[in-house]
């Protein structure tokens, strides 16, 4: 039975999660408070295994609540965010304090948004359960020229996007990705990245990574070209590609249906670079609930692309690596800790397979 605790200071939100919630096998609500210091005293007597959290709240913010929550016992948290730019940095903030998914809400109709997405909602609280929440400390970032897994020295490709990085996630992508991106030199090749995410979302995160980072980070807009230094996140609610523009990568930033679930998929990016990049790319994978990317790494694979899942020692959710890894699609499998230098160096597959 999951224990989940509803700290909203919304008596809607907490009526209507507290309905839709009960009567769910395997779920259990118990308790639903206005505000962190009331969620504390509850938690005195009973500890939750899953926290739906708000975050503007009165007399403790829900970003100070999860920062305290994660130095003194690391519990899954579920941020509930209202669908604005506003809502869109805080809860930026609280993802890289250790939050491992969202669950969106916005201004008007709550009460049925929330009765619509009832199902995606237990899917993301039971998916939650199951994670490993965790603060990802990033070490001094790599320079280039340092020593690699793979011996000898980095030769960045500061000069070329013939090789393209092509990156998947989902739950617990935005630490994975912050970790990963503030460690790359700007000399790092051209990455092109779905983190499943909803609309306004993607952009407030590339605005948190780009300044935290020395690469470029941008949400992608349509034609924009894949190059050195530059990462290219898809927007939330479209669909991402790549695609070969002369000697360069460019990307179609398009509508479309969902695909395994999610818009954007991974699916549709790493098809996409099979079909356009080829043995040219580097597919990884990293952690997240599900399987969408599985199918199209395995493209990725047969195309002649080096494709390399998370451990699953590292993954906050280790879904989407292992479906990969079921499917034959990956060549190797690396912790967290050890694909920064695997983007610099930007191996082929036989490079990777000889060491």
């Amino acid at each position: 039975m999951i224990k989940v605790l509803i700290v909203d200071d919304s008596a809607v939100v907490r009526q209507v999660l507290t309905g839709l919630l009960d009567g769910v096998s395997g779920l259990k609500v118990i308790g639903a408070a206005p505000d962190p210091i009331f969620a504390m005293k509850r938690m005195e007597t009973e500890w939750p295994d899953v926290i739906v959290l708000d975050i503007e709240m009165p007399r403790m913010d829900g970003v100070t609540f999860l920062r305290k929550l994660m130095s003194e016992r690391p519990t899954p948290v579920v941020i509930c965010s209202t669908l604005t730019e506003k809502g869109a940095e805080v809860t930026m903030q609280a993802m890289s304090a250790g939050a491992v998914d969202i669950i969106t809400k916005p201004k008007v109709n709550l009460r049925n948004f929330l009765q619509e997405s009832k199902s995606t909602i237990i899917d993301v609280i039971k998916a939650a359960a199951g994670s490993r929440p965790r603060i990802i400390k990033s070490p001094n970032r790599i320079a280039a020229g340092t020593d690699s897994m793979f011996g000898g020295t980095l030769k960045p490709m500061a000069q070329t996007t013939d090789r393209v990085i092509v990156i998947g996630t989902s739950t617990g992508g935005t630490q994975a990705l912050e970790y990963l991106f503030t460690q790359l030199p700007r000399s790092a090749p051209a990455i092109v990245v779905v983190q499943h995410m909803p609309e306004h979302f993607t952009a407030a995160f590339a605005k948190r990574l780009d300044g935290i980072c020395q690469v470029t980070v941008k949400e992608a807009a349509q034609h924009d070209r894949a190059l050195p230094g530059l990462v290219l996140i898809a927007p939330g609610g479209k669909h991402m590609l790549l695609q070969r523009s002369g000697a360069q990568y460019q990307v179609d930033v398009k509508d479309g249906p969902l695909v395994s679930r999610h818009r954007p998929s991974v699916d549709v990016l790493f098809r996409s670079s099979a079909q356009s990049a080829g043995a040219n790319a580097v597919g990884i994978i990293l952690t997240g609930m599900g399987d969408d990317g599985a199918h199209g790494m395995k493209e990725m694979h047969d195309a002649g692309a080096l494709t390399i899942a998370q451990d699953e020692a590292s993954c906050v959710v280790y879904g989407m690596p292992k479906e990969a890894v079921k499917l034959g699609a990956v060549d190797g499998i690396l912790p967290l800790s050890a694909i920064p230098q695997l983007i610099m160096q930007a191996p082929t597959r036989a490079l990777f397979k000889r060491t």
